[in-house]
């Protein structure tokens, strides 16, 4: 979703509501992650002073299979976004990190969240936090069950 921003550049105390979904087609280039329905996507841009942030909720849920034991699970994970939005930037470097910058006065609006969701989704996906994993020789779920193959 693509938005067009330059209003909002221009009018101070102007407000700009989002909420949408990102459904599921769209997000098939993100490897590494099942999404379990459509991305939700909830904030809102504001020109306060002349200064544009943006403020949003993105919330998903996964199909994840625990890094130890293997189960399959669901997972629904909920993450608050807040940016500085500018139309263009004067200088280099690490100032991208800073700002979210509105190429042309317009945001890809997908393309900002899924990179900020991506960016805080745990890399390591567990069942609970105590998961024992499987048993190395027998391949035993420890979670479920005791094996003697390691006295």
């Amino acid at each position: 979703m693509v938005l067009q921003l330059r209003e909002l550049f221009q009018i101070e105390g102007m407000r700009f509501p989002i909420e949408y979904q990102i459904v599921p087609e769209e997000l098939s280039g993100v490897h590494g992650y099942t999404f379990d329905g459509p991305v939700t996507v909830k904030g809102m841009f504001r020109n306060r002073a002349g200064i544009v942030t943006l403020q949003y909720t993105v919330s998903c849920v996964l199909h994840v299979v625990c890094d130890r034991c293997l189960q399959e699970l669901t997972r629904e994970y909920s993450y608050d976004f807040s940016h500085t939005v500018v139309p263009s930037l004067q200088s280099e470097g690490d100032v991208y990190d800073t700002y979210l910058v509105a190429e042309h006065d317009s945001i890809d609006m997908n393309q900002t969240a899924i990179s900020d969701l991506l960016l805080m989704l745990p890399t390591k996906m567990l069942c609970r936090e105590d998961c024992k994993g499987l048993c190395d020789i027998c391949g035993c779920n420890l979670n479920e069950a005791t094996c003697d193959c390691r006295k």
